[in-house]
């Protein structure tokens, strides 16, 4: 078995407290019972112990006796169009990966799938998948002056991410030196000055922000949010590329 499997699996005459402390290590929520010849047997999850723990079982009950017996699983030499299928179901949160003996070889979860296929990263099912930052498919909102915004891809080819711009509130006049914006509003109505022109924008629109050019996006509507999706590419995408030059909210 693979040294980095270790931590996720467990064998299936070990205890449940020694289960739950290992759970509570691997910070992913499941372990993969497998016997002495590292067979899998079943897999175990928070939730199993927790339903096992209210029905009456002790800590001292073995993982074997709670664990899913039947959970689905793939072979290492499957197709991912095979684990697209099986995680389309929303109580597969991973999948064990079984050589043709049976043995556990590797392990992907979800995430790691999700991060893998947007990142453009060229694998089969022997790939080390827990070398994947997963936090590329789930950043966090970031509250602005104006808004909010969120990232809903980061890789290194683009950025996409949503902007909602509150009622009568406006981004800074600004420009950025190593990307271009692709803009396409999705609700609301309001103003986009690119450098000397003005116009209109609702529902629909579409704006395109070349690299160096000076933009900035307004919210006219004294009631709904605008909001956008982005869509930057370029050499460099990180937040400090803006050069502000006015900004109501004293940022610059």
């Amino acid at each position: 078995m693979r040294e980095n499997l270790v931590p996720f699996t467990i064998g299936k005459e070990t205890e449940i407290s020694q289960a739950l402390h290992k759970i509570d290590r691997n910070k992913q929520g499941f372990l993969i019972v497998v016997d002495e010849e590292e067979h899998v047997a079943g897999v175990l999850t928070d939730g199993d112990v927790r339903r096992a723990l209210l029905a009456g079982h002790q800590l001292s009950d073995k993982v074997m006796n709670i664990c899913t017996q039947n959970a689905k699983a793939v072979n290492v030499t499957d197709t991912f169009d095979i684990v697209s299928g099986l995680f389309k179901s929303q109580a597969i949160k991973f999948l064990p990966i079984l050589g043709d003996d049976g043995k556990l070889e590797n392990i992907i979860t979800k995430a790691q799938f999700h991060t893998m296929l947007l990142q453009d990263i060229p694998a089969d099912l022997c790939f080390d998948f827990l070398t994947l930052d997963t936090s590329i498919i789930d950043s966090e909102i970031f509250m602005r002056p104006w808004g909010f915004y969120k990232t809903t891809v980061l890789n290194k080819y683009y950025q996409s991410k949503v902007i909602s711009v509150k009622p009568e509130e406006e981004l800074s006049l600004q420009s950025h030196e190593h990307r271009e914006e692709y803009w396409i509003v999705v609700h609301g109505r309001g103003r986009v000055q690119l450098e000397d022109d003005v116009r209109e924008i609702s529902c629909g629109s579409y704006i395109y922000i070349p690299k160096g050019a000076k933009h900035r996006l307004i919210n006219t509507d004294e009631n709904q949010s605008l909001i956008i999706t982005e869509v930057q590419i370029g050499e460099y995408l990180g937040e400090d590329d803006i050069i502000r030059y006015e900004d109501k909210y004293g940022r610059i």
